[in-house]
């Protein structure tokens, strides 16, 4: 939701030409990507977090092993992640349908390898190897790990590492492409 939103956001302004009045507000271009991934990955890190212990743990009755704390951390570093390539996609992208097309294979790829839905040891090498470090397969870890086998900070602090530099990679990069894209 947070890939299709954050994009959907930067799109529509350029598209409905809004950007030019935002650039013309005493607000600099990093203010104004970070407001859309804040914004946005904010609202759904807490519907995350809110469905996992109400839904998951309630309504299903799931035993969470884990520290909500530390998810609802996890989670945010992933929405971050996310929203950071969202946002360096959505400058690729000049119009909603293309930006549709690269982030529908970007979420497929993603989502396949992260090992989420399916066993990254049935996976070929070179895919184990290539998907390693995406935000997507750091999550899928850090989120079996703290909510269902209870780990600690101690566990998982190289998954939140890796989301956070993957998160600043996406941001670095985004934010390089979003000022090229309002010149």
């Amino acid at each position: 939701i947070t890939l299709v939103l954050v994009g959907a956001a930067v799109i529509r302004e350029r598209e409905r030409g809004t950007m030019e009045h935002l650039l013309v507000m005493p607000v600099t271009a990093t203010e104004i990507v970070v407001a859309k991934i804040l914004a946005n990955g904010l609202v759904v890190s807490a519907a995350a977090v809110l469905s996992m212990k109400f839904v998951v743990g309630g309504a299903i009755g799931a035993h969470l092993a884990g520290s909500f704390a530390l998810y609802a951390l996890g989670v945010v570093l992933f929405m971050f992640s996310v929203a950071s390539l969202s946002v360096m996609l959505a400058t690729i992208a000049p119009t909603m349908p293309q930006y549709s097309l690269l982030m529908v294979p970007t979420y497929i790829v993603f989502m396949m390898f992260s090992g989420s839905t399916s066993p990254r040891s049935n996976m070929p090498e070179m895919a184990q190897r290539v998907s390693e470090y995406w935000p997507s397969t750091q999550f899928a870890r850090f989120a079996q790990s703290v909510m269902f086998r209870g780990a600690g900070l101690d566990t998982v602090w190289g998954q939140l590492l890796a989301l956070s530099v993957a998160g600043v990679v996406f941001l670095v990069l985004a934010l390089v492409r979003f000022r090229k894209m309002l010149e």
